[in-house]
């Protein structure tokens, strides 16, 4: 079995109770950091209940609860500078009260005036006695909120208040969870640093410390939670960023050490892929070419393979693959691809039969809406090998296959899978070779952390004949001519993709349902033409249907959302709409482009959206100018950030709390060079001084839930 060098997934309490032994010395016992966090005053069980749920059980976790945000009262501004609308902190002394008014039941409103000694502000606050009886008459304090009514008539709702002679001016903004207040967290963290300040720690060693600038770990931590400035804060985020990172980046380098150590299915280096070559329908580019000799270079070696192939759309990664394959077979031994959907596990299929059955090599699908006996059928292939290359979706690694010998595992737009996925597929063959697919280009920064363990070959090239996609960004006042061009590509007898972000209409929204959008131009601007729907709702045998009706031209144009997102394949395709595109990121902007422009006819995208905002125009103005996803894929890390980049955890990373990846690019290169430096003098941080490092890279790890295992 392929084992991970931080696979064995410890509860946090079992990693408290190593870190107590490890990261600190006897003469310094660290018990009350790691006692359950019902033993802080003022957490009861029930608390403590709640804030497990955020993922806190001692008071070490608390430490690494860092905020999401903070309130700034350091610089009030006078009530008569301040908008009708605008967010703001202003210094105020109450004036009067007022007795509450009962609007109704369960309705309280509660109103006082005050005054920065030039204008006044009325002060509204909802259903809260307490905070309303705890305004005296005649204090100052600082308030943070929403300004409402007019210049003459000034009024603040809700504010957050901090007594004006308060020693913590910043305040931190922490996330929350049902049955947790913001001042009971805030509370609580007061309590850990009053542990730390007892007895200071740091696992960094003083000269690393000290060669990168960086804060002790303890003044770090209280300046996080509890800033002085905004200045020391960002030098508190840096060093805690720094750490985050190098233990990330540790991880990463750690287990792709430890894949170069495992045994796998050596393959012969005189293996002939010409016949391959030679049943191409097509000449590979010269970059495909190096890539297939980069792959199998490593399927020749001792150690298992696991390399990156990553590509824009379009750029031929699958004929890669099937080149990969081609020089596994030939070596006695079976493959597998593993796809995220059925649509594109089915269109792998299709292209993997058409480059290797001619060559005696047998490809099967599997993929959960096969009936039992076709199922049945391909199980028994592969465990007897008369099936020697199989693609599919998550159905691939359920417990009834069972391969004859798996010596290649390709897995396609692998940010998409959940990790466990990945595991137990990878595992099945016993440590077999891997290579991973990725249509989205991802910036170097963001790829040597995602993809740290990996090799990486890239194909930039389009393959011969294929010309670039042009791409026009218009308003919804073009529609008209938008549906003309579509139908004149249409007669022509070319198809094309209309996407629309939805799939049911709903009464608040001006978004394109895709559903009644397709009805609607069948009966209208399309009338003459063939239109079919596709949608993620739909049954996987009635999404094949329609998608076989695409591919033989039974259908002219496919109104669709963004489920042909990828590996939609059908070179008779060179017109593509998006509506509401304000809606989408860059780069899934661009993985809906690779739809079209796959033959060698001129193919167009037109963008259309009503929402222009600066940041809209932007987005559009990058997506006219240019069809390379990788400078897209840049532009959309700073645009978005990495978090949004992929979506909700798709690329299986721990979950960084305190790094930001599209901003900290400097400190990356930085902290890439210490790792590697690091390991090279403790390969693996066996040392005593790195010992409070291993476990803290466990721990982030650990964070993940799944280790954070690709």
């Amino acid at each position: 079995m392929c084992k991970n060098p931080h696979s064995n997934n410890l509860r946090s309490t079992e990693i408290c109770a190593i870190m107590k032994e490890t990261i600190f010395r006897k003469e310094t016992p660290m018990d009350e950091l790691f006692q359950p966090i019902s033993q802080l005053k003022g957490i009861g069980a029930k608390r403590a209940e709640a804030m497990a749920r955020l993922g806190i059980q001692t008071p070490y976790d608390l430490l690494y609860h860092i905020p999401r945000s903070y309130l700034d009262y350091s610089h009030p501004v006078a009530v008569a500078a301040t908008q009708p609308g605008e967010e703001c902190v202003i210094r105020v002394q109450i004036a009067r009260k007022f007795p509450p008014q009962y609007i109704r039941k369960g309705m309280t409103i509660f109103k006082a005036v005050a005054t920065d000694g030039v204008s006044d502000v009325t002060i509204v606050i909802y259903n809260n006695p307490y905070g309303f009886q705890a305004l005296r008459l005649g204090e100052w304090y600082r308030m943070s909120g929403k300004i409402q009514g007019n210049l003459l008539r000034r009024e603040i709702s809700a504010p957050h208040v901090l007594p004006d002679n308060s020693k913590e001016l910043i305040y931190p903004s922490y996330p929350l969870t049902s049955g947790i207040s913001a001042q009971v967290l805030v509370n609580a963290v007061k309590q850990a640093m009053a542990i730390v300040k007892a007895k200071p720690f740091d696992w960094m060693p003083e000269s690393m410390r000290l060669e990168h600038g960086l804060l002790p770990l303890p003044q770090a931590l209280e300046q996080v939670h509890f800033p002085a400035s905004p200045a020391l804060m960002e030098t508190a985020r840096r060093r805690l960023a720094f750490d985050e990172l190098l233990q990330l980046q540790l991880g990463m380098l750690m287990r792709r050490a430890d894949n170069r150590t495992k045994s796998a299915y050596p393959m012969a280096v005189r293996t002939d892929l010409q016949p391959f070559y030679d049943a191409l329908p097509f000449q590979m580019t010269q970059g495909q070419k190096t890539a297939v000799q980069e792959i199998t270079r490593d399927l020749c070696g001792a150690a298992p393979m696991n390399r990156l192939l990553q590509g824009d759309v379009g750029s031929g990664k699958t004929a890669v693959a099937a080149a990969a394959c081609y020089f596994t077979v030939r070596n006695g031994m079976q493959c597998a691809l593993m796809a995220p959907t059925e649509i594109l596990a089915v269109q792998h299929y299709h292209t993997l039969k058409q480059f290797l059955e001619p060559l005696g090599i047998t490809v099967g699908l599997l993929t959960g809406s096969l009936r039992a006996k076709e199922k049945r059928a391909v199980y028994d292939g592969l465990a007897d090998g008369s099936v020697q290359l199989v693609a599919g979706t998550h159905a691939i690694f359920q417990k009834e296959v069972q391969f004859q010998k798996l010596a290649l595992v390709i897995t396609d737009e692998q940010h998409r899978f959940g990790v466990a996925q990945r595991t137990l597929f990878a595992d099945k063959g016993g440590c077999p070779h891997k290579l991973v697919m990725s249509a989205t280009p991802i910036p170097r920064t963001l790829a040597l952390m995602i993809y740290g363990d990996l090799d990486i070959s890239v194909l930039k090239e389009l393959p011969n004949g294929r010309l670039p996609i042009k791409t026009f960004a218009v308003t919804g006042k073009l529609r008209t001519r938008a549906y003309n061009f579509i139908r004149e590509q249409l007669q022509q007898g070319h198809q094309g993709y209309i996407v629309c972000p939805m799939i049911d209409d709903k009464d608040e929204s001006e978004l394109q349902a895709v559903s009644s959008y397709a009805e609607s131009i069948q009966n209208g601007a399309f009338a003459d033409y063939r239109v079919g729907l596709l949608h993620g709702r739909m049954k996987a045998a009635e999404k094949d249907q329609v998608m076989e009706a695409f591919r033989a031209h039974q259908l002219d144009l496919l109104v669709s959302t963004t489920v042909i997102e990828v590996g939609v394949d059908v070179p008779n395709a060179t017109i593509l709409l998006i509506e509401n595109a304000e809606r989408f990121g860059l780069s899934q902007l661009h993985q809906l482009r690779g739809r079209v422009g796959r033959g060698s006819a001129q193919s167009y995208c037109i963008l259309m959206t009503d929402h222009v905002t600066e940041e809209c125009r932007t987005r559009m103005q990058i997506m006219s100018r240019t069809n390379d996803g990788f400078q897209i894929a840049e532009a959309d890390l700073q645009l978005r950030g990495p978090g949004d980049f992929f979506g909700e955890r798709q690329h299986g990373l721990p979950p960084l709390q305190i790094a930001d990846l599209s901003h900290d690019t400097q400190l990356l290169h930085e902290v890439q060079e210490t790792a590697q430096a690091l390991l090279q003098e403790d390969p693996d941080l066996s040392k005593p001084e790195h010992g409070a490092l291993r476990l803290e890279v466990l721990r982030l790890f650990n964070r993940s839930g799944e280790n954070g295992r690709n």
